[in-house]
């Protein structure tokens, strides 16, 4: 049995961490190590846990200290365990993959981020010459090592011609494979009892899921909820997941006059307006009770919750923002193409992106959302829109299975991939 290797700075409960579950759940083929920066597991993962305890600091000094010591403990791991192949995803385990690559071991970066959205358009890595500063150095980084491993691997064509066109990747290295699922897991998972929650979800409800942090872009849809009460009274929202915004959604929500229910502050009842649940370890029972799932973000690579979303048989209405959406659900159009008015796609609605800028309770709805509360509120009223997105959607997930995607995978570490 060969052995894999995988590298990922923790496993919390992001997207990146759900996707490399799935992904050694279907390499059972192989004998696998996951190796963590910092010990933090919230998923369950087929392979051996490697812990480096070096935790992530915004420290220069530390970040400095950081960097021999994962070096020099990654590099002695590879010659320990001489995998076959290394695979990492996120950022800084790409960068580690790559300088401590040795002869006769496969090394796969998964980049899965437009970093050229993150780093021009996005105040959320800092100022203006912050930014610059940045583009520079991951533009150096990418063009000194990382066209020096063998495979990387884009989880969008939108991510995968931003490495190429603005980063130097090498084209003949870059490889487009998109994340796995395990669809009939989440359609089980879709079916689990609500318990206590399931008065929510007798009148209608609008769902979201992703972390509560500036690409999703959550505020935005909370002002939109808003508005879309003054017609639908018995509309609730859901928000799932946890982050660094949390205290800004809820005060945000609370000023605009919404009853807010918060995970771990407040006792249940089904009076309420919003319910933030936090992390949920199975949030697919959430989304298959909801009449659509919404998703706002204003940057991304691949989106999963969108995927998920869709397998649980609910339809889905997102951002057309770079990257990901758009390949989903319109994939026969032109992936740089953003749309500036609602989309009827093939698998669900697009809608024009958001600004990247924090709103506050009492700025009137600029016409962006407007447009979202006149579509959210257009699919809400209408059953056969939704029945017809719903049975599309489920189409769709099928060419991100789990299965399909695993064949990808194998196929890229043992050298036969042809795109």
């Amino acid at each position: 049995m060969r052995k894999l290797m995988f590298l990922i700075p923790h496993l919390g409960s992001g997207g990146a961490e759900r996707v490399l579950k799935n992904l050694t759940d279907g390499l059972r083929d192989y004998e696998n190590y996951i190796v963590l920066f910092e010990n933090v597991v919230k998923y369950n993962v087929n392979g051996e846990l490697v812990i480096l305890n070096s935790p992530a600091s915004k420290n220069l000094v530390k970040k400095l200290i950081n960097l021999p010591i994962r070096y020099y403990k990654i590099r002695k791991l590879k010659k320990e365990i001489k995998p076959y192949a290394v695979v990492s995803l996120l950022e800084p385990a790409n960068f580690y993959n790559a300088i401590t690559k040795l002869k006769n071991q496969k090394v796969i970066l998964s980049l899965r981020s437009n970093y050229t959205t993150a780093f021009k358009e996005n105040p959320y890595f800092g100022d203006n010459i912050t930014r610059k500063i940045l583009f520079f150095a991951y533009k150096l980084v990418f063009k000194i090592f990382y066209n020096r491993v063998d495979y990387i691997v884009a989880i969008s064509k939108g991510v995968a011609l931003d490495a190429v066109r603005n980063f130097g990747m090498n084209s003949e290295k870059v490889v487009v494979i998109y994340n796995p699922y395990p669809i009939e897991n989440i359609e089980e998972l879709a079916k689990e009892d609500l318990g206590e929650w399931k008065s929510v979800f007798e009148g209608p409800v609008i769902i979201t899921a992703g972390r509560l942090t500036e690409p999703k872009g959550q505020w935005y849809l909370l002002r939109v909820f808003r508005q879309l009460k003054e017609t639908k009274k018995d509309l609730k929202l859901v928000i799932l997941g946890e982050g660094e915004l949390k205290g800004y959604l809820v005060k945000l929500s609370e000023e605009l006059g919404l009853r807010t229910f918060v995970w771990d502050r407040d006792s249940f009842s089904e009076d309420f307006d919003v319910y933030f649940l936090g992390f949920q370890k199975n949030p697919f029972k959430f989304i298959a009770r909801s009449k659509l799932f919404v998703f706002p973000s204003l940057w991304e690579g691949f989106p999963n919750a969108l995927v998920e979303a869709m397998a649980c048989g609910v339809p889905v209405v997102s951002s057309d923002c770079r990257s990901g959406p758009r390949e989903i659900l319109a994939p026969n159009t032109d992936v740089e193409y953003q749309t500036e008015k609602p989309e009827f796609a093939e698998y669900g609605v697009l809608m024009p992106v958001f600004e990247v800028k924090f709103k506050s309770a009492k700025e009137p709805l600029e016409e962006k959302e407007k447009m979202w509360v006149e579509i959210l509120e257009k699919l809400i009223m209408d059953e056969e829109l939704r029945k017809a997105y719903s049975i599309k959607g489920k189409q769709r997930v099928e060419d991100f299975s789990l299965e399909k995607i695993v064949e990808e995978w194998k196929r890229l570490i043992e050298g036969v991939y042809n795109a």
